[in-house]
């Protein structure tokens, strides 16, 4: 699977072995920021490889690159519950490094992983965000998921801010 994007030529592809440091860098830079994940360090790179080997078919771990080969974006298609009676259902996440943000590359990725989604079978996609987490909440409607739920003052970020999570779903 390897997908050319209109948007700025990005590419949407399956994460590689050489990806994990970009993935690590990114997913690292987000927890240092804040405002988007309740890890409070950073990961290692040994951590992160861990993280996408543990996704197995259906599932799976993907990046975008930019024109020029970088990885910019990464995202996955997660166990949402570990019981068989959930296989179907994906629990999505991703992550843009700062620099590409408000580039056009958060809905060419969300656009992507339910396409992927789509084809992998899955019946259902699930979104657990920072209520607070304004872009997130606009690709939340703008691919039309529905908030079916919020768990007010329920997760600090690495910077000390507590925030309440949302959970939104979409019929694939």
């Amino acid at each position: 699977m390897l997908r050319s994007g209109t948007m700025l030529n990005y590419v949407f592809r399956a994460a590689r072995e050489s990806d994990v440091q970009a993935i690590a860098d990114i997913y690292n830079a987000a927890v240092a920021e804040g405002g988007s994940t309740a890890d409070l360090r950073p990961r290692t790179l040994e951590q992160r490889r861990e993280w996408v080997e543990s996704h197995e078919p259906p599932y799976g771990v993907f990046v975008v690159e930019a024109p020029d080969g970088g990885v910019v974006a990464f995202g996955a298609l997660s166990v949402f519950y570990d019981r068989a009676g959930y296989d179907g259902v994906t629990d999505l996440a991703y992550y843009i490094a700062p620099e590409w943000r408000r580039r056009g590359v958060g809905t060419f990725l969300l656009d992507n992983l339910l396409a992927e989604a789509r084809e992998r079978g899955m019946r259902k996609a699930i979104g657990i965000i920072f209520a607070d987490n304004a872009g997130s909440i606009a690709l939340m409607h703008r691919f039309g998921f529905i908030r079916f739920g919020l768990l007010p003052v329920a997760a600090t970020d690495a910077v000390g801010t507590m925030h309440g999570m949302s959970y939104w779903y979409l019929d694939l």
